[in-house]
């Protein structure tokens, strides 16, 4: 029995109305849970890109993958493979600034994180960090003590490197 992990799917999709509710209810159908998904426009307008990650065990996968091809606007499915994929994921993250001393300490995380303050006021600032979602949750933790108000995150977006590409 395969050990559970998590996937990542890239599928390329027509891209018009109405796709992303026929994906995300073949997931509801069977039952299999979505960690995050982001879409987007692709190289042509009349294609989308998704990029959906699944924690599961290799049966499952091969089950979301086989679902996923029988649905008539997908295009393609791919599973990227970790060691040669990059992948990134971009969050907003509000924390509490009580006083100057707590908003330093926020400026200097966000510099040391590479991350960028892209709003201050009174009693918050917000951070905008983009990374692996190992960078994101270390930021957030670091962040807690200060009091985390909101977080809003990207999902993870990836490509194959080197000069493969999904459609390939």
């Amino acid at each position: 029995m395969s050990k559970e992990q998590t996937y990542i799917i890239a599928t390329l999709v027509e891209n018009k109305p109405g796709v992303l509710y026929e994906v995300s209810n073949m997931f509801r159908r069977r039952c299999f849970n979505i960690d995050s998904i982001s879409v987007g426009t692709a190289e042509t307008s009349d294609m989308a890109r998704m990029t959906i990650t699944v924690r599961g065990d290799d049966c499952t996968i091969e089950q979301v993958v086989k679902q996923l091809s029988k649905i008539i606007s997908v295009i393609k499915v791919s599973i990227l493979d970790p060691t040669y994929t990059v992948s990134r994921e971009m969050a907003l993250i509000k924390v509490h600034t009580a006083d100057n001393k707590a908003r330093s300490d926020i400026i200097q995380y966000a510099e040391i994180f590479r991350g960028h303050i892209v709003d201050v006021s009174q009693d918050s600032i917000i951070v905008e960090i983009t990374g692996d979602s190992d960078k994101i949750d270390a930021f957030i933790d670091l962040s807690h003590p200060f009091g985390v108000k909101e977080i809003s995150r990207t999902g993870i977006t990836a490509l194959t490197r080197g000069g493969r590409a999904i459609r390939d």
